[in-house]
């Protein structure tokens, strides 16, 4: 999951579970109410300050090795609550503000970083939350890495709590954040045709007339200044909640299918599982490893047409791949792909083997991300090896 949804999904979770009631009005949050959502928010993006290393190292391998590793830990996660807890009060008294008690604050903290890591795991790309223990990376194979139905339903009913915050200028809110939400689906609409996952024609009107009930109707009789910003987040909570639930059923349709089609066709399957693909929880993709090389299967749950699918035969000769997986950073590829698929080209007069997680093989014509290449000289030899980077 990105950043930004980790960091929205933090700030719905403190409006709508870490405010003190008693001091709260429908608009305002009181300032130890607003120094625990901070501590939520900060919770809930703090694990992704692993990224840094990749940005910083030399090794081109390092966001798979360390990206949701010990700070995506739920064993690790208390020392992280303290400490952010910490950090959070010690700066609110630094600039003179009163902050709740410190185990409410690490209470906080410890929800934001629970979500970060629940909402890495229901992605496909695997989250170490054992280490240092085991570096095992689980995936729940729930809703797609940029999900963002589900950032729509954290972000959303916040923007619907600032709307309707002063009746005086509610409407006009409305207004302008009704167009820029139908904007932004539009420009998210643009994106993921580019990328090869074109919304349906109809999922822009039908998502931009939810946003016009969302900010219009509570205008109605100013009901909308009546509800407490807190009652706007455990809306979106439940609401969040409830498409994760639908994604858990909806996996566990593709993932029926998917095991229908491997006995059907009699498939020597090694590992298969069901991925979510972008736009909506109505796309899968089913990935087979056999033997021999990689199924992917093309599924939506509501057509009645015949699954498409593709395979991904293993092109490269033994003595290769051998010699390639005698290789500690091709051992180390491997810990991390779940759907290798190895393909042997011909570059510079060279044969390269191309590893290829089949998990991150996208449809637009692009050189698959996360691929790990391997060039041998005419008797075999190793001459470089190392992630491909940039564009065919």
């Amino acid at each position: 999951m990105d950043t930004f949804t980790h960091a929205f999904a933090g700030a719905l979770l403190g409006k709508g579970l870490f405010t003190t009631n008693k001091s709260e009005t429908p608009a305002e949050f009181s300032p130890q109410s607003r120094v625990a959502i901070f501590a939520v928010t900060i919770a809930s993006a703090f694990p992704d300050i692993d990224i840094i290393y990749d940005i910083f190292s030399r090794d081109d391998m390092a966001v798979m090795k360390y990206h949701r590793g010990i700070t995506h830990s739920f064993i690790l996660l208390p020392l992280w609550a303290l400490l952010l807890a910490w950090l959070v009060r010690a700066g609110a008294r630094r600039f003179g503000i009163a902050a709740p008690s410190f185990a409410w604050m690490a209470l906080a903290t410890a929800v934001g970083l629970a979500s970060h890591l629940l909402l890495d795991l229901v992605t496909s790309f695997g989250t170490m939350i054992w280490s240092p223990i085991s570096n095992a990376r689980p995936a729940w194979d729930l809703v797609f890495i940029l999900d963002f139905t589900l950032t729509a339903l954290f972000l959303v009913p916040q923007a619907a709590a600032w709307v309707h915050r002063d009746p005086g200028k509610s409407l006009r809110r409305a207004l302008r954040m009704w167009a820029l939400c139908t904007v932004l689906a539009l420009g998210v609409n643009w994106i993921a045709a580019a990328a090869g996952f074109p919304f349906s024609l109809w999922a822009i009107p039908v998502a931009s007339a939810v946003l016009a009930a969302v900010f219009f109707l509570p205008l109605r009789g100013g009901r909308g200044a009546r509800i407490r910003r807190s009652t706007w987040a455990r809306a979106g909570i439940i609401a969040a909640c409830g498409y994760l639930f639908l994604c858990v059923a909806a996996h566990q349709v593709a993932l029926s299918h998917l095991r229908k089609f491997v006995a059907g066709q009699k498939i020597n399957a090694e590992v298969i599982g069901a991925l979510p693909i972008a736009p909506s929880l109505l796309h899968w993709d089913g990935l087979i490893r056999t033997p021999n090389g990689a199924y992917r299967l093309h599924e939506d749950l509501f057509s009645s047409e015949a699954v498409e699918y593709d395979f991904f035969p293993d092109s490269a000769p033994e003595h290769l791949l051998a010699a390639a997986h005698g290789l500690p950073e091709t051992q180390t590829y491997l810990w991390f792909a779940r759907f290798p698929i190895y393909r042997l080209r011909t570059i510079g007069g060279q044969q390269a083997l191309e590893i290829t997680d089949l998990r991150f093989v996208m449809r637009a014509p692009r050189t698959p991300i996360f691929t790990y290449r391997v060039t041998f000289d005419g008797a075999g030899n190793v001459l470089q090896q190392g992630m491909v980077r940039g564009a065919r």
